[in-house]
């Protein structure tokens, strides 16, 4: 049991942490309402998820939807003592109010990998998944800005993209593929080998969300730190294969869904901030782009009140980066393309 003096400690660092939050970017208060549904609230990415997302003082409505399960995830969140009001909703029946109004839908909705799935087993569950949801969204939410987590992300943003265009809600800078777990590992692996504080480090992470299309960029990395070659490959390797180290780890019980929901409250944050006019809120995203050839592409993109602001550039890569670069491309629009027909059969 858990004794009181570690319950007041735990209580105090969520309060520094939530006020924060609330100072930060702030001049003035009261900071705006701002509604965010998670849906796939219920599932082990969702019920982490929906704790975080209570956590967060700029959010003032949160609901939580799943086809089942989602009363007693908000029933239990709903009692934290944080600012915002907590509703659960349950089934199709009740997807359009559980969006209404909504100014960041998350969607961690689908299956997680379990071992000897491929990636087809599950792609074929998840894209039909976030296919449906995204049509609900088109009705009830056209301009919400859109988290999806649901894996692989690299082939249900096109999807989604995809059921906007047609629903004629689609956004570019509102579409976002939530690539910031690959973000974190780098930063904390890399923090492991620089012998770096973590909260200074930086670590731009580019290409997609799944195997060699993860691209750390570490020689952009901050601090720098002269690390060999040897470890940046190490590094780069275990970045791509993060996903993989803990679904083993897990032992056919689960995958990463702790570390995911902290990913997935990270970026909705940052999101949140640029809604409300916080300068400079820039972290890497899985968005519609320029920056190469392939029509999506994750780089680092600055968040704003109309969502995507503006989509960096790669910058100087490494003889390494640049060779994975070219290497994961193929993948990469394999899997885009793969999305898009699967949306338009």
């Amino acid at each position: 049991m858990m004794k009181p003096s570690m319950l007041r400690s735990l209580h105090s660092a969520v309060s520094r942490r939530s006020s924060h939050l609330a100072r930060r970017g702030y001049a003035t208060e009261p900071v705006p309402e701002r509604k965010v549904a998670i849906l796939g609230a219920a599932g082990g990415i969702g019920q982490p998820l929906s704790l975080l997302i209570k956590l967060n003082p700029l959010v003032s409505s949160l609901s939580l939807y799943d086809i089942g399960g989602t009363p007693g995830v908000a029933a239990d969140v709903s009692h934290i003592n944080t600012r915002s009001e907590v509703v659960g909703y349950q089934g199709e029946d009740q997807l359009r109010k559980a969006l209404e109004g909504a100014d960041v839908v998350i969607i961690p909705a689908g299956v997680p990998r379990k071992p000897g799935m491929t990636r087809d087993d599950l792609f074929n569950i998840n894209a039909g998944i976030v296919k449906s949801l995204a049509a609900a969204i088109a009705k009830y939410s056209p301009h919400a800005l859109v988290n999806i987590i649901s894996n692989p992300v690299n082939s249900t943003i096109p999807i989604a993209a995809e059921v906007f265009k047609k629903a004629g809600t689609y956004d570019e800078k509102r579409l976002f593929g939530v690539t910031t777990l690959d973000v974190v590992r780098a930063k904390t692996f890399y923090a492991g080998k620089a012998n770096v504080p973590v909260a200074e480090v930086n670590v731009p992470v580019v290409g997609g969300h799944a195997g060699i299309t993860i691209l750390p960029l570490f020689s952009q990395a901050t601090p720098q730190a002269n690390l060999d070659d040897d470890v940046i490959q190490a590094l780069t390797k275990r970045t791509q294969d993060g996903g993989t180290e803990v679904v083993e780890a897990k032992a056919g019980k689960g995958s990463a869904t702790l570390s995911m929901a902290y990913a997935g409250a990270y970026f909705a944050d940052a999101c949140l901030k640029g809604l409300n006019g916080v300068p400079d809120v820039v972290e890497p995203s899985f968005v519609q782009s320029n920056v190469t050839e392939l029509p999506f592409f994750a780089s680092k993109v600055r968040l704003g009140k109309n969502g995507v602001e503006e989509v960096f550039g790669l910058g100087a890569l490494s003889d390494y980066e640049k060779q994975g670069l070219e290497n994961l491309k193929a993948e990469l629009k394999s899997s885009i393309e793969k999305g898009i027909k699967f949306a338009n059969q």
